[in-house]
């Protein structure tokens, strides 16, 4: 009998449960500050559960979803240790390095030390 696949089930579950009721409670957050402050301030109507859930996953739709939906520059990738070792090269090091690229993609992008 293979136990790995048996426990998947009850955390899939479990997953899917949490996320049901994280969107119950943003919604019951969202009715709660909705009818508490924008009525008074700016004259609307009170909405209800339910329009709250669909106002919280329609802002979540627009607006994106984990990470506010951006694109987040990870620091220490590839990139930031090429140019970082790029910075270490001596003169002889990065002409060398420089012809190597050249050959192998072309001149379609710009090295750290080069002026536009």
């Amino acid at each position: 009998m293979n136990y790995k696949k048996r426990g998947r089930r009850p955390r899939a579950f479990l997953f899917v449960l949490l996320g049901f009721l994280a969107i119950l409670v943003f919604g019951w957050v969202v009715m709660l500050l909705w009818n508490a402050i924008l009525p008074d301030l700016l004259n609307t109507k009170q909405i209800s559960f339910w329009q709250a859930v669909g106002l919280l996953i329609l802002s979540k739709i627009i607006f994106g979803f984990g990470h506010g939906g951006g694109h987040h520059r990870h620091h220490g990738g590839p990139s930031d240790r090429l140019r970082q070792k790029f910075r270490n090269m001596s003169d002889e090091e990065r002409k060398a390095f420089r012809e190597a690229w050249r050959q192998r993609c072309g001149q379609w992008r710009r090295f750290p030390d080069q002026e536009s």
